[in-house]
């Protein structure tokens, strides 16, 4: 399997690898971090680890932990090198992508295209994190971004309200703009290379995840189509039959997996 080479831009001011630890000063470290936060957040921190959303309320304080957990986690525990997608292809085939370039973090303004970045102000952006992957024949390229907020549960929960109602996440004009990477396989992946893409708010925590797909081979793409809709069985449409809908929602996923593995135990045993 060739792997394409990574963008030398990964190291970054602020969102940079962690030095190893000692095992034993992990495991406290962990211990120090679970029990801190199960202090703090209660069942409401449990929620968000093991992914029950059926809580009604969620602690302020739980929201401050996870909203600033990316300062302290390794670039390749949020965004791991190489991503396993067990069944997620079409037909259910399974999918490895390699990770080729990790952005600085940044701000809305930066990394969103406007109308998206607008559509996100009730919550308040804080950070956005974002990568770019490929798969293992480099015939698509993916970014995955993390959008953390400054909003509460009661905000999180209007906003994901909103984006369900007036189907926005369905929008073209607030699809995720895509992170090229000079020197990759992603290099010619813009704007109009965008060919599939999913947009999830999170409830349980600060957090909006997105995924944007497309060719790796820097194709124009005329009529880009929702993650949702081109993974439906039998879609006709170039994305849909290119796998290009399963590629934006199966590592969009996986990123969400490893942000809730990287608060706790409990969430890395529900992510599995």
């Amino acid at each position: 399997m060739w792997i394409p080479p990574e963008s030398p831009a990964e190291l970054t001011t602020r969102l940079r690898p962690v030095p190893a630890r000692h095992p034993v000063r992990t495991v406290g470290a962990v211990a120090a971090v679970v029990l801190g936060l199960g202090l703090i957040g209660g069942a409401v921190t449990g929620t968000w680890l093991t992914g029950d959303s059926s809580a009604d309320t969620a602690d302020s304080t739980t929201y401050a932990e996870v909203r600033s957990v990316w300062h302290s986690v390794p670039v390749d525990t949020l965004f791991p090198r190489t991503l396993k997608g067990d069944g997620a292809g079409p037909g259910g085939a399974d999918r490895v992508w390699t990770r080729i370039a990790v952005a600085p973090d940044s701000g809305c303004a930066a990394a969103l295209d406007p109308l998206l970045a607008k559509a996100l102000e009730p919550v308040g952006c804080t950070r956005v994190l974002r990568a770019t992957y490929t798969d293992t024949t480099a015939s698509s390229v993916t970014t995955v971004g993390l959008v953390f907020t400054e909003a509460d549960q009661k905000g999180m929960l209007a906003l994901h309200n909103r984006f369900t109602t007036e189907s926005l996440g369905e929008r073209t004009d607030l699809m995720p703009r895509a992170l090229p990477a000079q020197g990759t396989v992603a290099a010619g992946f813009g704007s109009d290379q965008r060919a599939s893409w999913t947009i999830k708010v999170v409830t349980e925590a600060p957090v909006v995840v997105y995924a944007v797909s497309g060719f790796a081979d820097g194709r124009t793409v005329a009529d880009p189509q929702p993650a949702d809709e081109a993974k439906v069985k039998g879609a006709t449409s170039a994305p849909a039959q290119a796998g290009l809908g399963h590629e934006a929602i199966g590592i969009a996923e996986r990123i969400e997996q490893g942000l809730r593995s990287a608060v706790g135990p409990q969430g890395a045993e529900k992510s599995r």
